[in-house]
Parts: C-alpha cells; sequence; structure tokens
C-alpha cells in the first residue's frame, strides 16, 4: 500500500500537475479575486454578495480536499447562516444600498498593512504549528464525518457555541437598532395634541 502511494506521489510532480491540482488553483484565484472586491468595492451590499462567492469557493477547497463534512459546514453556517444575518442586518439598521462613502474611513493604506501583517502572521502560525506533522494516509480520513465530529464536539464545543450565541446577539442588536422610535419622524411629545 506504502509503495502504491509513493509510485503516485512520483508520478506527478510540480510540472506535471493533477486535473484537482489544477482545479484547485483555479478556484483558489477566484476566490481570492471575490475577496478581494468583497473589501474594496463601496457598496455594502455588493460587499456582502461577492462574500457568498468568496466563502462558496472555500467550500469548493475543502470538497477538493475530499473533507466534505467541513464543505458543507462552511456552506450551512457561514453561506446559510453568517451571510443572511448579515444581510439582515444591513436591512434592518437601514443601510444605504447604492454606494456609501460614509462607510469609506480612508485608511485603505493602514487597513492594507495590517492585513499584510495579519496575512504573514497567519502564514507563519499555521506553518510553524504543521511544520512536523505527518497525516497518516492507512488511517481516517481526517475530514470525515467521524473524525472531524469527534474533534468538535469534544476539544471545540465551548468556542462553537459562543459563536451561534454571538451571531444571536448580533441578530438581537440588528432589530433593537431598528425600531427605536426617530424623533425627527414623531416630533417632540405633545406636539401632536397641540395641532389638534
Amino acid at each position: 500500500m506504502y509503495a502504491a502511494h509513493l509510485a503516485a506521489a512520483q508520478s506527478h510532480g510540480f510540472l506535471s500537475p493533477t486535473g484537482v491540482e489544477i482545479a484547485f488553483v483555479l478556484v483558489g484565484l477566484a476566490t481570492l479575486g471575490a475577496a478581494l472586491v468583497t473589501v474594496t468595492t463601496r457598496q455594502l451590499v455588493h460587499a456582502a454578495l461577492w462574500l457568498v462567492v468568496a466563502l462558496g469557493g472555500i467550500a469548493v477547497e475543502y470538497l477538493l480536499l475530499t473533507a466534505e463534512f467541513i464543505a458543507w459546514v462552511q456552506v450551512l453556517i457561514y453561506l446559510g447562516s453568517v451571510v443572511v444575518l448579515l444581510l439582515f442586518g444591513l436591512m434592518l439598521t437601514k443601510a444605504p444600498i447604492g454606494r456609501s462613502p460614509d462607510a469609506d474611513s480612508g485608511n485603505r493604506w493602514i487597513a492594507l498593512a495590517v492585513a499584510v501583517v495579519a496575512a504573514v502572521a497567519l502564514v507563519w502560525v499555521v506553518v510553524d504549528a504543521f511544520r512536523t506533522t505527518w497525516i497518516d494516509l492507512d488511517g481516517p480520513v481526517q475530514g470525515s464525518t467521524k473524525v472531524s465530529g469527534e474533534i468538535l464536539f469534544q476539544h471545540w464545543v465551548l468556542p462553537f457555541e459562543a459563536l451561534s450565541v454571538l451571531l444571536l446577539a448580533a441578530l438581537i442588536g440588528a432589530i433593537v437598532l431598528s425600531r427605536k422610535d426617530n424623533p425627527a419622524e414623531d416630533g417632540a411629545p405633545g406636539a401632536k395634541k397641540g395641532q389638534r
């Protein structure tokens, strides 16, 4: 079995990629493009819709890595919940649909510098954490439902539940903000009685 894996690994190199590797790179480039459009567009609704494309691309990448459970969790939670919650928040808080110059603070270069530093730190942490990690090809698939469920509900159940409470609090906050009385529309107390 090991000899078959070794022969398959040696038959495909950097200059002879497989179809899955080519698809992985192409989907990754499309996802990166969608993410860049998400953070550079000045229309909030367009940003949310491009975020759908970016998160969908990440789900496809998980499928190409044979992590089907993580891919469908990505679709159900991020595409089905987080983006819908974001769109509801935009609608409930009466955010402008078109271009919104008020949403741009003018700190693009500072934001770009922070993003580059965060990306470098993230890559460094991931490479340092998994430098000596080896995957047992004869063991259970790492992205399978069984392995992912055991890891999630044994080690990550508290952050998982905390995230759901955070999303619920964000939705309640959006509803509260949208239902506040507007003094300009209602007028001063007793103004309607005086007009009668």
